[in-house]
């Protein structure tokens, strides 16, 4: 079965200055993937470049046995790619209920849409409580789970989440990571961009490395978290 991401040999990056350089990463189906690496090592950049927001400079981008390397994010979302972003990005002045809406912008089934409105609130039950609570007046983990939920409102077959546990309470993080398990227990492929390495490390299946833009090493999950050189670079050990 080939992958349901190829990444080949892709240099990105912003003004004069190139990011990322020459780098492969796969995302098998049903498979969560972790990157980890220091602040400015290019992962947001991958996830950028990917969901299409950042035009590739070089290389592809292969989606389902499609090239997307020059297909616009819009349209990349309807092919079933969603980003979770850092930060959230979540609408501030719309309501819990209207950020879930705008995640289904390319829908139009207004049935499935109220039903996966529902999942959303099951998955995550203070968004109910909150649904018509402007979505910059939750707390930093609400709004982490209403921008995970917003990128679910597509369907997507391939999830970005770029770092869902930032600045977040412990206990907040666990439940975040839950939901990552449980999604891709349902089946869907995750690409998981982690600042917390050894969390990214222990839900996902494999990992890569990067540093300054380049994949230095991949491997197993399990293997990256028990390699000396990784646990003294990134696990603070």
């Amino acid at each position: 079965m080939p992958p349901i991401l190829d990444v080949q040999k892709l240099r990105s990056g912003y003004g004069p200055i190139d990011v990322l350089h020459d780098l492969s990463i796969r995302v098998e189906p049903g498979e969560i993937v972790a990157i980890i690496g220091a602040n400015g090592a290019g992962k947001t950049t991958t996830l950028m470049s990917i969901s299409g927001v950042l035009r590739a400079r070089a290389g592809r981008v292969i989606f389902a046995d499609s090239d997307i390397t020059t297909t616009p994010a819009h349209e990349i979302v309807k092919k079933g790619i969603a980003q979770s972003p850092e930060g959230r990005k979540i609408f501030p002045k719309l309501s819990v209920l209207e950020n879930l809406q705008m995640g289904a912008f390319t829908r139009s089934d207004a049935s499935g849409i109220t039903e996966d409105i529902e999942k959303s609130f099951v998955m995550f039950p203070i968004l109910r409580e909150r649904k018509n609570q402007a979505g910059g007046l939750l707390s930093g983990g609400q709004q982490q789970m209403l921008a995970i939920a917003r990128a679910l409102m597509g369907r997507p077959k391939l999830l970005l989440l770029d770092e869902p546990s930032l600045g977040l309470a412990p206990q907040i993080v666990v439940q975040i990571f839950d939901v990552i398990r449980e999604l891709n227990k349902q089946g869907m492929a995750v690409l998981l961009v982690e600042q917390n390495a050894r969390m990214a490390l222990k839900v996902a299946h494999r990992g890569y490395v990067l540093e300054t833009g380049r994949v230095i090493a991949t491997d197993q999950a399990s293997a990256l978290l028990n390699d000396p050189r990784i646990r003294a670079a990134y696990l603070g050990e």
